[in-house]
This record gives structure tokens, C-alpha cells and sequence, in this order.
């Protein structure tokens, strides 16, 4: 009742804000949108304009000697001995440094040596990590994130903001205060050897638009972000970890463009800079020639904060780098780089060098303390900002989940997702499964096989080839002649290289391969790098379909075949030009096209935590004997949210259940099977739901089921009986009679009913025959029954001229790709992967494993319209996404949507019956059902005797599949109906779905305020 009266109060409260006159485009948060250079200035940081009384408290107890140690940060390392562990507490602990930046290592490590590192510290210390692309740029065991430039190409703030702020939220775990992020340098140079991928691109007011919702991504969470590398590293051809770079541009050129996004985000709180080691003449006409912009008064002082009234953090690159460190020695780079006016020394070669020699200084009057004063309490104040000065424990036992939870993942998608660009589309994507057309997938790289490959073939039939990177002009033309033979060839340039002398990593061979045989047949190139690789690549602007992925990565990988198979979005478009062929701008945005895609339920806007209680429930199945095994899954907006595997295959615990557990689905056969093949045939006109029995197969008239209307015996409300034993017939004194089994196949006798057990051929028609001998229940009232879908069997059969199963596999199963549904799971399926069912003691006296398990399906050979279909947990979804999706799925139509409402929708909505044609449906009343409490009117499904359930709801865009082998070893067991374990998991999914829209509501309502 709570729940409901703040969903009720929620809702009020929005439609009185609607009635007011706010929409959502004016309630939406301008989290990501850089005001232009007209806007309001904002020149000072949130930092210098709040009260600091840490900072000036702090300030008054400082020796010299611990002022000026503050101004060094120093990089320290999780993954080096104890002697570099010793060397960092050493300055620590002498020299009182400010803060470190931490390096190459691990999570858990870094971690403990923060705690460590902290406690040794008189002043906490303020710690930094270059994490552009997130801590994967650092560390091992956390998440991979895409590049700047891949940002870029989404050309979405408020993505970009999301990412920033996640980024924060990670390193604040970590203990982190600054991330050396965002670069706001304008790669106008595509040789840039040291800048390039890490840029948002070549455009000066997108790159500023992007720095700036990454900039506020971090300080919402109050970690200082970073602007690189000033005055603007982006038109280089040299390293200047290696060298001095020049940027020989005039003052007007600068003003133009690299230094537009710097002066745009100053104007927008940015909090500190990171001063680049570059010699810049036109900024510096005083100092000697090619002194670098890091030790220029004209460029830090007289530019950054004088001119452009800077007034944060100035950091120096590294002052080991070459382009620094090869115009000045240690100690001296230091002391120049704060007379020219950084705050912060980063990554000093010789601290106590240093820190003698800027004493020196000041004792000579060289350097005043008023100076070292300003420097120091600027960085206390920014240390107080962030929290730096309450230092807490950093946990470690829960660290790695922490930073790889759901939230990041989510974040990570949607983030891959938006930079995957789409540069060409001759009508070639997504992918749609064409009966008979040839593929192939061609993995370009020295590794055995790729996830690209791997994924994509488990979505379409094709072969797959691995070609290396470099290769010869004889293995060129052997491919070139077996590719030529396929409809469509598709190409994953993989192995990856961040250097331009290398092509990015893509080979002259392999452009010349792709080339060749797309003069010849349909041809798709994926490339994993840098686009600028695009620039040599003959032809590219020839291709049926070219995505440019940016990244070689497991995820990004994955994602891109989805993006192919018409599973996920493609939203990016060009932050650079790549030659003439291909243009800023530029980007075909594709749709997901409703095939099944893996994520995480953060993606949708759901907790994971609030799904968390699947778990106890399904388990608690398990340690009651329910079922031995069961797997869990359930599909929100097109997206697998939970796929869970529990238990094993049996009592025994020898195989464990997983994704390609196969199950016997029982009942549910009646709608991905029977129901399927109707609709069809019903969409052809073929037949009508009005229409008798009578009207389209042999019955006798003497039948009660002669006039059986189609409608009512498909709704159960025919009056038949619920089943009939027919296999008791067969046995005399409960063995099998001679005249109707064979242990083996023979002539006449080739019906297999289970393992070495065969029927007469022709048993059928008996079947059938006393399924119309039987009487009707006159009331026409609901019974749930079998026995109607023999006669369907037979009807769909005799209209079709086909088999069932060849039918739904021909019209459904193959084309949607599901490669493990369908009849006779043996003829395909090894038999490890099927959960066995029954030891069937009466009737086939052996255990049932890979045959049907309902007696009468298997005595028609285990093929039957009312059971017989077997199916993975995912390949049952897609089915029930097909009907969620009015009958179409993956950009192809197998029915009509309007034929899909009618066949879904209750059809006698009186007394006890809920049904539709073939379709389960909540109860009329509201009480205990087959589904949740919780489902939609609209909703529809089937349950399974095998304990199994699969349930679709236009309403919420949800699929829910539970699958169990509950009769194993006896099917008399029925714990899992008497628990209530299906409907209460999926009861969880719209627990957690409420939930969701309550925080929804309530953001919304706080952006509205906020905005206000």
C-alpha cells in the first residue's frame, strides 16, 4: 500500500508540473551542453570561491620546507618491489610531497599502498591518475573503456557526461581526488603520433562541447578534472615524451583553434590544466629560443592566468619527459617551472634535488615565499574540495566488484554503442538470415579466432575464416578465390595499433584482399581502430557495409557484431576526416532491429540489487528438490537484463546447468510450435478461427468433434477432456505387446518413442481415432485439454503439406537463428547439453534423456502439436520477443501484428477461463495464476509439465523464460508449483521494474527543482 501511495503521489506531482507548462525537453538536465564564449564567465573554479577553513587552518602550521613539498607530486607504482614502495614513503615522510600519481599496478594494490602511503603522510595527500579512458589506462582487473576520439564520435554530452562522472565515482572508490583528463587538444594533424585517438577529434567547438560534459562528469562528483595539454598538443608530429614538439602556428591560428576549447572551459569552472612541453614561438617572444611552454612565464603566467584568467590548478606535464628534461637538468626544471607560474611539479626526476634547490632560491631571493605560499594553499584548497582532507580506509575486500559492477558496465555499452559508426550501408545491415544465401567471416588477425567471429557466427550461418595480418601475395589470391564463391563476405580487421607509421594496424594485404573480393560479391568491412586508418584504404568508399568499431577489445567486439546483427544501435559519426572519401560529420545511424542483445539492468534504468532476490528463490527450489537445476531469464526493452544458470541437470550434480542447457519444454510446444504454425497459415488464409473441424480434415461425422468450432477447441473451451493415458493400451500386463513395438527401427515399425523402442507406423490413426470417439462436456465450459492439438497436428499438417516440425523450422527456427529450438533435439544437440526429464518406470522403462516426455507426443514419434519442442532459455525468448514485437524480429516480419493481438488476447473472458488461441493469460480474478500478480492484462505465455514457463508483456516490454527439469527423476514431484517459484521471480522483475520508475519519477522531480 506504502508503494502505491508514492507512485500516486509521484504521478500527481508530474502532471501538475505538465499542467504548469514544463516539458521534458525543459526538464532535462544540461549536464553535457557547452555554453558558447558569450556565456556568463564563470573564470574561477568551485574551489577558489568557497571557504577553506581546512586550508587555512593547515597553512598556519607549515614549515617552509612542508610548503614547498606540497608542490610535488610523484609517480609511485603498484606493480614495483619494496624498494619503490621504501623510495615513496621515504619522500612522504621527509619531504612531505602533496600527492602522488599513481601508475601502472593493480586495484587491490594500489589500494593497500594508498592506505599505506596516507597514514605515513603528515598532510593527506592529494592523489592522481592519468585516466583518460578510464582506469583501464592503468590498471588491470577493471573495465575497458574506448578513447577520446570514440567519444568523440558520438557526438553525445550527456553520454559523455555519464562516463565522466562514472569514471569519478570509480576512482573515488579508489581513493583517487584528480583524473589528467580530460584532453581538450584539437587533433588537426592525423600523424599526430602522441595525441591522435585520445583527442574528441579535429572540430574545435565539438572538441570543447565534449571536454566540457567530461569535465562536469568528473567535478559532480568532486574529483578535479584536468584539462591537456595546454596551449594545445594537437598539431604535432613529434612526441614529447621524446623531444620538444614545435607548434610554429601564428597567435591568430592559436587563438582560432587551439586554444579555443581551453578558453571555453576556463570560462566553465574547469579546475586544473596540465601545461604541455611544447615550444610555441608566437606565445613566447621573450623567452630563449625553443624554451618549453612549461617553463615560460609568457605562456603560463602572462597567458594562462593573466590573459585568460585562469585561476585553478596548473600542473606541468611530466618533468622526466624528454621535451622538458633535455632543456633543463633536475632541480632546475623544477624551480623554472614554478618561477613561470605552475602550481603543481609533476613527476619530478629528483625530489630532493629539487626541493634544496628551490630553497636555495628563496633563501637568494630568487623565488619569494609569498609565491610558495599562493602555490600551497591553492593546493590545500583544492584538496579540501575534493575531500582529500578526510582520509578514509580504503576497502579492499569488496574493491574489484565495486569497480566492475553493473553501473560500469552499463556505461560501457552504452558508451561502445554510441561510437560505433556506420560509413557505409548498401542496404546490407543489419544482417537478416536469407534461406540458402552463403556467408563468410573473415577474422584478419594473428590471433586463432575472434570474438568478433565467434559472436557473430552464433547470430548467422557462415563459415568462418582467420587470415593473418601481413598476408603474402599467394594467400591473398587463395582467399581472393575461395571468398569470390560466397553472397557475402565479412571482414573484422582486428589486432589494433596506436601508431600512424604502422597504419593503425591495418596491413596493405588485407586492404588489397578486401578490395578484390568486393569487386566481386557483397562485402562488409569492420575496423577496429583508429578511422583514420581509412585514409589509405583503397576503395573503402566502395563497400556494401563499413563500421569503424575504433577499439580492438573483447566488448567492443561483441557489441559490433550485435550492431551488424541488428541486436544494438550504431550512433556514431565522424569527429575527423579520413581523406577524401570520408568526412567530419559523417555516420549512418542504424536501429536495433528487436534481436536479442546481452547487457546489464542498469542499461534499462533497472538495480541489479533490486533483481538480486531471483537468486534466494530459484536456489531455495534447488535445496527443496524442486527441480535439480533451472535457468533464469528475463528480457527488457530488447535486452537479456538477467540470464542465470542454477543447479545441475540432475540430483547426481555431475553436468551443471549453463546457457546451452537444452530443456524439453512440454506445453509450450502448443504456442512455439501448433500456435506459430496456424497464425501462418491463417495469414495465408488458409483457414479461419471460425471455421469446424470438419471444415478442413477428415473427421467422422459420427464424431462429437465433427462440428468442433477451432476458436473454442484453441481456447479450451470445447468441452474436451483434459488428456487420455493412450499408452496403457499399448501394454499388456505392463509390457510392451508384440504386435504394436520393435526394439529396433524395421519396415513399418520406424516411429521411435524412446531409446531402443519403437512404434507400429500407422498407431497413430488409432490415436486419433479414440480422440474422436470421445463425448464433449455439453457446457462448453473451461477445461484445460491436450486433446485438440492432435487434431491441430493434423490439420496444420494436411493444409501446409508438410511436417510440423519441418514446417516451424523452415518458417521460424532457422530464419530467427535458433539453432537449439525445434523437435528432435538428438538429431542435433549433443546429448550432454539436454536436461533428461522422467524415469519413466510405467510406460518406456528407462530414463527419458532427449525424447519427448509426454507418452502420447512420443508415441507419435516426438513430434505433436501439444508437446515435443525443445529449446535453450534464449532461443525460447527471441520466440516470445517475436509475438512481444507484433511478429517481427531481427528487421524481418513472420506474422502480422494485428494477427498476433487477436490469437493474444483472452478469447471467452468469462468464468475461469483466461485463455487465448493457444496462449495462456493472467487469471480474470486476480488471484494465484500462471505469471506474476503483477502482469498486464494484455500479457500472454504457457507454462510447461516439465516446469517450464515462458511469458511476454506488450505493457512493460518484457520476457520472462524459467526452464526446469522438475519431473527428474519423478514426475509426480510437484514442489515447484505448491512454491510458487516462477510466479515469485517474476513477480521480482516487476518489483524491481516499479522501483525504477519511482527513482525515475523522482530524479525527474529533482531536475525540475533544480531547474528552477
Amino acid at each position: 500500500m506504502q508503494s502505491s501511495a508514492i507512485d500516486t503521489k509521484y504521478v500527481s506531482l508530474i502532471a501538475l508540473f505538465i499542467l504548469l507548462g514544463f516539458n521534458s525537453a525543459q526538464i532535462t538536465s544540461e549536464k553535457g551542453h557547452a555554453p558558447s564564449e558569450d556565456s556568463p564567465r564563470q573564470v574561477k573554479p568551485e574551489f577558489r570561491t568557497q571557504a577553506s577553513p581546512w586550508a587555512d587552518s593547515l597553512m598556519n602550521t607549515l614549515s617552509r620546507r612542508e610548503k614547498i613539498g606540497q608542490l610535488f607530486m610523484v609517480a609511485a607504482y603498484s606493480n614495483k618491489g619494496l624498494a619503490h614502495v621504501a623510495e615513496i614513503e621515504r619522500l612522504i615522510t621527509e619531504y612531505n610531497i602533496g600527492g602522488l600519481i599513481f601508475m601502472q599496478g593493480g586495484p587491490v594494490r594500489q589500494a593497500q599502498l594508498t592506505n599505506t602511503y596516507q597514514d605515513l603522510s603528515k598532510v593527506p595527500l592529494m592523489l592522481a591518475m592519468d585516466a583518460e579512458w578510464g582506469l583501464g589506462m592503468r590498471l588491470d582487473s577493471v573495465q575497458f573503456y574506448p578513447r577520446q576520439l570514440a567519444l568523440g564520435a558520438s557526438y553525445n554530452d550527456d553520454l559523455v557526461f555519464d562516463f565522466g562522472r562514472e569514471q569519478a565515482r570509480q576512482l573515488k572508490r579508489l581513493g583517487v581526488h584528480v583524473s589528467f583528463s580530460p584532453v581538450v587538444d584539437v587533433n588537426s594533424n592525423p600523424l599526430n603520433p602522441v595525441i591522435g585517438n585520445r583527442s574528441f577529434g579535429e572540430d574545435r567547438m565539438h572538441v570543447a562541447r565534449m571536454g566540457y560534459a567530461y569535465q562536469e562528469g568528473l567535478q559532480s562528483e568532486r574529483v578535479l578534472a584536468n584539462l591537456k595539454h595546454f596551449p594545445g598538443h594537437g598539431d604535432t608530429d613529434r612526441d614529447s615524451h621524446k623531444t620538444l614538439p614545435s607548434v610554429l602556428h601564428s597567435r591568430h591560428r592559436l587563438d582560432s583553434i587551439e586554444l579555443y576549447p581551453f578558453r571555453t572551459l576556463f570560462n566553465q569552472g574547469a579546475g586544473s590544466v596540465m601545461v604541455a612541453h611544447l615550444d610555441v614561438p608566437a606565445l613566447d617572444t621573450v623567452s630563449e629560443a625553443r624554451t618549453p611552454s612549461t617553463l615560460s612565464p609568457a605562456i603560463v603566467t602572462e597567458l594562462l592566468r593573466n590573459e585568460l584568467g585562469f585561476d585553478g590548478l596548473v600542473f606541468t606535464d611530466a618533468l622526466n619527459m624528454a621535451g622538458v628534461a633535455n632543456s633543463a637538468s633536475p632541480g632546475e626544471a623544477e624551480y623554472r617551472a614554478l618561477m613561470a607560474g605552475n602550481d603543481v611539479l609533476l613527476f619530478a626526476g629528483n625530489v630532493p634535488k629539487a626541493v634544496q634547490y628551490i630553497e636555495n632560491a628563496v633563501d637568494e631571493g630568487l623565488l619569494s615565499l609569498e609565491v610558495i605560499n599562493e602555490h600551497c594553499y591553492r593546493i590545500l584548497q583544492a584538496k579540501e574540495w575534493c575531500g582529500a582532507h578526510q582520509t578514509e580506509k580504503i576497502d579492499t575486500e569488496t574493491l574489484i566488484d565495486d569497480l566492475n559492477g553493473p553501473t560500469a558496465s552499463a556505461i560501457q555499452r552504452r558508451v561502445i554503442e554510441g561510437s560505433m559508426t556506420v560509413l557505409r550501408n548498401e542496404s546490407v545491415l543489419p544482417l537478416v538470415f536469407e534461406s540458402g544465401r552463403k556467408a563468410a567471416i573473415v577474422s584478419i588477425t594473428d590471433q586463432p579466432r575472434s570474438v568478433f567471429a565467434s559472436h557473430l557466427a552464433a547470430g548467422i550461418e557462415a563459415d568462418v575464416f582467420t587470415l593473418p595480418k601481413h598476408p603474402d601475395f599467394s594467400l591473398i589470391q587463395r582467399m581472393k578465390s575461395k571468398l569470390i564463391g560466397y553472397d557475402l563476405v565479412i571482414f573484422g580487421l582486428l589486432d589494433a595499433s596506436t601508431s600512424p607509421a604502422k597504419n593503425w594496424g591495418v596491413s596493405a594485404g588485407s586492404m588489397q584482399l578486401i578490395h578484390a573480393v568486393n569487386q566481386r560479391t557483397q562485402t562488409i568491412a569492420c575496423l577496429f581502430t583508429n578511422a583514420y586508418a581509412l585514409k589509405a584504404f583503397d576503395g573503402a568508399d566502395q563497400l556494401d557495409g563499413l563500421v569503424v568499431a575504433w577499439h580492438d577489445a573483447p566488448h567492443v567486439q561483441r557489441i559490433c557484431a550485435d550492431v551488424l546483427l541488428g541486436a544494438a544501435p550504431a550512433g556514431g559519426r565522424l569527429p575527423i576526416t579520413c581523406g577524401h572519401q570520408f568526412t567530419l560529420g559523417q555516420g549512418i545511424a542504424l536501429t536495433p532491429v528487436g534481436r536479442l542483445r546481452r547487457t546489464t539492468p542498469e542499461y534499462v534504468g533497472i538495480n541489479s540489487a533490486d533483481l538480486a532476490r531471483i537468486d534466494s528463490i530459484a536456489l531455495s527450489g534447488i535445496a527443496a528438490k524442486a527441480y535439480p537445476g533451472c535457468r533464469v531469464l528475463a528480457v527488457k526493452d530488447g535486452a537479456i537484463i538477467v540470464d542465470r544458470s542454477y543447479g545441475h541437470q540432475t540430483y547426481e550434480q555431475k553436468i551443471p546447468v549453463d546457457e546451452s542447457t537444452v530443456y524439453d519444454l512440454a506445453s509450450i510446444t502448443k504456442v512455439v510450435s501448433s500456435t506459430l504454425a496456424l497464425m501462418h497459415l491463417h495469414q495465408q488464409g488458409l483457414i479461419d478461427l471460425e471455421y469446424n473441424l470438419c471444415d478442413y480434415i477428415d473427421v467422422p461425422d459420427t464424431s462429437s468433434c465433427y462440428n468442433l468450432n477451432l476458436r473454442m477447441m484453441l481456447s479450451h473451451h470445447a468441452g474436451l477432456p483434459a488428456w487420455i493415458p493412450f499408452y496403457t493400451s499399448t501394454l499388456s500386463k505392463g509390457e510392451f505387446r508384440n504386435d504394436l513395438y520393435r526394439k529396433k527401427s524395421v519396415p513399418g515399425y520406424s516411429t521411435r518413442v524412446a531409446e531402443n523402442l519403437y512404434i507400429l507406423d500407422t498407431y497413430a490413426d488409432s490415436i486419433r481415432a479414440r480422440i474422436s470417439q470421445i463425448t464433449l462436456k455439453p457446457d462448453h465450459q473451461y477445461r484445460y485439454s491436450d486433446l485438440g492439438y492432435y487434431f491441430v497436428h493434423q490439420l496444420i499438417e494436411s493444409l501446409s503439406d508438410q511436417t510440423l516440425n519441418r514446417l516451424v523450422d523452415s518458417l521460424f527456427y532457422r530464419p530467427m537463428g535458433l539453432r537449439s529450438m525445434g523437435y528432435h533435439p538428438l538429431d542435433r544437440i549433443a546429448l550432454e547439453h539436454i536436461a533428461p526429464t522422467e524415469y519413466d518406470l510405467t510406460f518406456r522403462k528407462q530414463l527419458v534423456h532427449g525424447h519427448v516426455h509426454d507418452p502420447g507426443a512420443a508415441m507419435l514419434g516426438g513430434v505433436a502439436g501439444h508437446a515435443g519442442v525443445f529449446s535453450t532459455a534464449e532461443d525460447l525468448a527471441a520466440i516470445m520477443v517475436m509475438l512481444l514485437n507484433g511478429g517481427e524480429y531481427a528487421g524481418r516480419r513472420y506474422l502480422s501484428d494485428s494477427l498476433v493481438s487477436e490469437y493474444t488476447r483472452c478469447q471467452y473472458c468469462e468464468g475461469e477461463n483466461r485463455r487465448g488461441v493457444g496462449f495462456d493469460k493472467p487469471t480474470i480474478d486476480g488471484k494465484d495464476g500462471p505469471c506474476a500478480r503483477s502482469a498486464s492484462k494484455d500479457s500472454f505465455g504457457h507454462s510447461g509439465f516439465t516446469g517450464t514457463l515462458a511469458w511476454a508483456d506488450p505493457k512493460e516490454n518484457l520476457v520472462y523464460v524459467f526452464l526446469s527439469n522438475r519431473v527428474y527423476p519423478n514426475a509426480d514431484n510437484n514442489k515447484l508449483l505448491k512454491m510458487n517459484i516462477r510466479t515469485d521471480i517474476h513477480q521480482v522483475l516487476y518489483d524491481a521494474i516499479k522501483k525504477a520508475r519511482i527513482r525515475n519519477n523522482k530524479q525527474l522531480l529533482g531536475d525540475v527543482v533544480n531547474d528552477q
